[in-house]
């Protein structure tokens, strides 16, 4: 790996699901520190190409690399353990945990204590739960969450709801992570306060970002570059301010009018 190596690499990417094509060559880059957005209207193949990066799916056809290293059908907790991380779309929290708990869960893949250190919870294993507690700790600052760090998720509003799913992935100290709709059933207020963290995560942590995202101004004002597929092919990509007068794009996503 060189200073020049993307973070994130992905070329000529392909995927059929019975006879049906999800991804169709589909090429991707994101450089280290950046944030790349990947939109698309429903069905465009977007969520099944981070299902490929992250190793849930196994790809017909092209690479995936990360940091110069070929992850192409990597089982998903290996690709985690290399430093990548997602926040899904459906939360996935446990909801008669606390949020300090949830997050702690993000640290699972740090974890190197064994089980017998785990039972008789000797030093080792004392001091290993000490970082990851910090950690969480750390992350629970970034994110404001502290007046909720010891309540459990499920009797939280849906905005802070977001904000832990976050923080979990953030917990695993990822080099890249995938964001899948982070703004998705979230008002202007918590939209504006979701950009706001992003843009923390991106500048302050280092991260480089690629994400899914349906609100336009939402990626607009945040994306370093947009790659916008349909029906499982890449229809553009570039800077945003290019990519929103591609004819191809107002025709495909826009549905005809002007972004």
């Amino acid at each position: 790996m060189t200073a020049d190596t993307p973070v994130l690499q992905v070329e000529d990417l392909s995927l059929t699901f019975s006879g049906v094509k999800a991804l169709s060559e589909v090429s991707l880059v994101a450089p280290a520190g950046g944030l790349v957005a990947v939109i698309g209207p429903n069905g465009a193949g977007k969520t099944t190409l981070f299902n490929c990066i992250s190793g849930v799916y196994r790809p017909d056809a092209g690479r995936v690399f990360l940091d110069g290293k070929d992850i192409t059908g990597m089982a998903s907790w290996r690709v985690a353990r290399l430093g990548v991380a997602r926040m899904f779309q459906n939360l996935a929290l446990f909801e008669h945990l606390t949020v300090l708990d949830n997050l702690l869960l993000g640290r699972h893949v740090h974890y190197t204590s064994r089980w017998w250190h785990d039972a008789l919870w000797r030093g080792r294993t004392q001091a290993e739960e000490i970082r990851h507690r910090a950690q969480a700790e750390t992350v629970i600052d970034f994110l404001d969450l502290t007046r909720y760090r010891r309540m459990p998720v499920g009797i939280l509003p849906y905005g802070v709801l977001k904000r832990v799913e976050l923080g979990r992935a953030l917990c695993a100290e990822p080099r890249l992570l995938l964001l899948d709709e982070p703004a998705a059933g979230l008002n202007q207020e918590e939209t504006e306060d979701m950009a706001r963290y992003l843009l923390d995560v991106k500048e302050e942590l280092g991260v480089t970002l690629v994400l899914i995202e349906h609100d336009l101004r939402f990626v607009l004002e945040l994306a370093d570059s947009v790659t916008v597929l349909d029906f499982g092919r890449k229809v553009t990509d570039g800077p945003p301010d290019e990519v929103r007068r591609h004819p191809d794009v107002i025709t495909a996503y826009i549905g005809g009018g002007q972004a």
